[in-house]
């Protein structure tokens, strides 16, 4: 069994700052990429930011410059800064993982319990 559990939303003004966390634990030999996804009130579930266990990372175009993802493999951790919110960047926050928990298991896709972010004008 896996879980991702997230941390770190809440309610700022435009132009301030936050930091997502989100910590794996369960059952995991392997992670493959972490990352964020996002989801407006009445909008499908976008990708924002993706980081590979290489230290690749991927970002939405709407939060390049202003977002940056880096994770810490020794604690199973991904973190997500925004800095520069807008009142566009209001959503709730999904952190996602593939992981495998076993050497010849196949990889699965995880899924945080999501965090609000509202930013306000």
């Amino acid at each position: 069994q896996v879980q991702l559990v997230e941390s770190g939303g809440g309610l700022v003004q435009a132009g301030g700052s936050l930091r997502l966390s989100c910590a794996a634990s369960g059952t995991i030999f392997s992670i493959a990429s972490m990352g964020w996804y996002r989801q407006a009130e009445g909008k499908q579930r976008d990708l924002v930011a993706v980081i590979t266990s290489g230290g690749g990372t991927t970002y939405a175009d709407s939060v390049k410059g202003r977002f940056t993802t880096s994770r810490d493999n020794a604690k199973n951790t991904v973190y997500l800064q925004m800095n520069s919110l807008k009142v566009e960047d209001t959503a709730v926050y999904y952190c996602n993982a593939k992981i495998k928990s076993w050497p010849l298991s196949g990889e699965r896709d995880y899924w945080g319990q999501g965090t609000q972010v509202t930013v306000s004008s």
